[in-house]
Parts: structure tokens; sequence; C-alpha cells
């Protein structure tokens, strides 16, 4: 039998279209790099509320160089993060860029983002050898910047909705807080959900746990700063310490853990007969098409690069990954003996269960 190649007719219109289009994704790579580095060397916060300045004038307040600050200044201008004046040779940071560039309480706030992710890619040489071998690489292997870029992006939707709202979806939690209750804070990183509540609700106490040493030992520190009082632990997700908890916590961890259903059973036993589990995990759908967005797209990126394979790194190595959506984090709950699952809040990022026993 024959077969005979049937030739493809390429549209040169469609092929210029993504020729372009991947021009275009190649200056958003650098750009995430120009980001980071404009957040370092204090640009965008210098040009905030400044009404134009010539490079030389950034570069003076900043204290670096001007023929880097021009080629940087016109990177940005191209991509539409500053305006350029050419009457004048001035450049402006627009309200709404300053609010997602500079203030770090804002929802909106995006250096973290971009740190993380270039932090992310500086293991792409690894990456490619797990890719065949199937290894994982685990969180506390990457570069710092994907640990403080981690914190940086979260901890401004923390802020902005923890207490105000995705707390208050759940029945009953806040009452039990302000009362006093016991609350497990599981995958804590740098502690900043755990000392957001504990700010919150005085009369509670709340114990972290991270398997990253480091961490920890960033969350006290960050603790002691903020003057609440709260406890820290060396622990993986299935060993933490202590019983009888009115809450636990699993902010944006559940996922990158090896053994998320050894983790339920582990909050499950660890759990009050009338206590809840709070789940936040990054926003997706339960079928690929759901996620097929920019939103989507940025966690899928990360899953392939940075969560999957730190769950391949584990004991088991489920592999859930960034975007497992609300189907497959039910399964896990309901395999570890949990009855009671539901989306609680909702953020453009993220999405909020509340399971219970």
């Amino acid at each position: 039998m024959t077969t005979i190649d049937q030739p493809v007719t390429v549209d040169g219109d469609k092929l210029m279209q993504f020729v372009f289009q991947a021009v275009g994704e190649v200056g958003a790579t650098l750009n995430a790099a120009l980001v980071v580095m404009g957040d370092k060397l204090g640009y965008y916060r210098t040009l905030a509320g400044a009404g134009g300045l010539t490079p030389a004038e950034l570069a003076d307040r900043t204290g670096t160089h001007e023929r880097y600050v021009r080629e940087w200044l016109n990177a940005q201008a191209a991509g539409g993060f500053v305006t350029y004046d050419p009457a004048t040779g001035r450049y402006t940071l627009p309200p709404e860029q300053t609010v997602a560039l500079t203030d770090e309480n804002s929802p909106a706030f995006l250096p973290g983002f971009f740190q993380i992710a270039l932090g992310t890619v500086q293991d792409t040489d690894r990456m490619v050898d797990a890719a065949r071998s199937g290894a994982g690489i685990g969180w506390h292997e990457h570069d710092a910047d994907v640990h403080l870029g981690c914190e940086r992006f979260f901890r401004p939707s923390y802020h902005a909705n923890l207490v105000d709202s995705w707390l208050p979806a759940l029945d009953g939690v806040v009452a039990k807080l302000q009362r006093g209750a016991k609350v497990a804070d599981i995958g804590c990183g740098h502690g900043a959900s755990t000392i957001l509540m504990a700010q919150a609700f005085p009369r509670s106490t709340f114990r972290g746990s991270d398997y990253h040493p480091e961490s920890i030992a960033t969350a006290r520190q960050r603790a002691a700063d903020a003057g609440v009082e709260a406890e820290f632990e060396v622990a993986g997700a299935t060993s933490y310490g202590g019983e009888n908890y009115d809450l636990v916590t699993t902010f944006d961890a559940l996922h990158d853990m090896g053994d998320p259903v050894g983790a339920a059973r582990r909050v499950r036993e660890s759990l009050a007969p009338d206590g809840t589990w709070m789940v936040v995990e990054p926003m997706a759908g339960d079928h690929v098409e759901d996620n097929l967005n920019p939103v989507g797209r940025a966690y899928y990126g990360f899953s392939t690069l940075l969560c999957t394979p730190a769950s391949l790194s584990q004991e088991v190595g489920l592999g859930l990954g960034t975007q497992a959506g609300p189907a497959r984090i039910r399964d896990v709950t309901t395999a570890a003996g949990f009855t009671r699952f539901r989306v609680a809040a909702q953020t453009p990022f993220n999405l909020v269960y509340e399971v219970r026993p």
C-alpha cells in the first residue's frame, strides 16, 4: 500500500501574523526581567507621581547609569508600561500602572508575579532534563526570586480578601476566630497568611508550618517584626503538629504537594469535629478549554515549570497541577474522608473552597 503525502498549503498572511505574535512573546519574555529590574532599582517608585522625568533625572534620583535608564525607559514605553512625550523627552508612569507596579497592598500589584516568573525560568535547563527523565524539582531547589516573588504576588490578594471576604464566606468561622479559635496554616511559606489572620484575630492561636526551613525562618522574623504571636514549625503537610483545630488553612499549596490526599487525611484527623478546612487554590475550571485564557495560560506555565515538578519531587508525586480545578480538588478531599465541599469565594486569580468533615 502506497501513501502519498499531500502538500500542505501555508497561508502567508497567517504565517506572518504568527511570526509577529512570536516577536511579541520575545518582548514579553525580556520584559519580565525589565520589570524585576525596575522594581529592584526603584524606577517605578521614583516615576510614580513625578509628573514625567527624563532619563538623566531618573538616573540621578535612583543613583543608576543614564545609558541603562534610557534603554529601560524606551523598552517600557514600547510595551505601554510608561508613556513618552516626544516634545519634552519625558517619561510618565500613568496612575493605573502606578497602582499595579508600586502599591504592594493593592490586589493588582504585579512585580511579584514577574519576579516569580523570572525566578522560575532560571531553571529551564534542569526542566529539559526533568522532562526527559520524569524527575521532579523541589520548591526549595529554585532561585530565591521564586520564593520572594510568590509571597509578593499572593500577599496583596490575601491582604485585600482574606479577612474581609474569604473568612466571612465560611460558615461560622469568623465568630469562632473572634471568640478564640485554634488555627493551623499548612504550607505557610513566609507566613503572610498566618500573620494577617493573627493580626485580625488576636484571641485566636495560630500555628504555621512548611517543609522549607528557610521559609519558616523568614516567617518567624516577619511575625516578630509585625509584633504578632504565632508559632511556626518546619513540617510537611502530612506531619504537622497539633490536634483539634477549629480552622485549618492551605493557601496556594495543595496542588504543589506530592501527596495531597495524605495531606488531606492529616487535616481531617487534626480538625475538631465541627472544624473547617479552607483551601485556597489558583483560579481554574475543570476542563482544559475552561482555562484557555490569559490567567490559565500563566498558570499552565507555572504548572509546567514549577508546581508539577515540585509535586513529582516528593513521595507519591500525584502532580495535580496548578489548573487542577474544583472537581479534582473535591476528589482529593472526598478520598480523605470529607463529606462537604463547596466553592465559597473567588477572585480573578483564586478559588476558595470550604471543606468540612
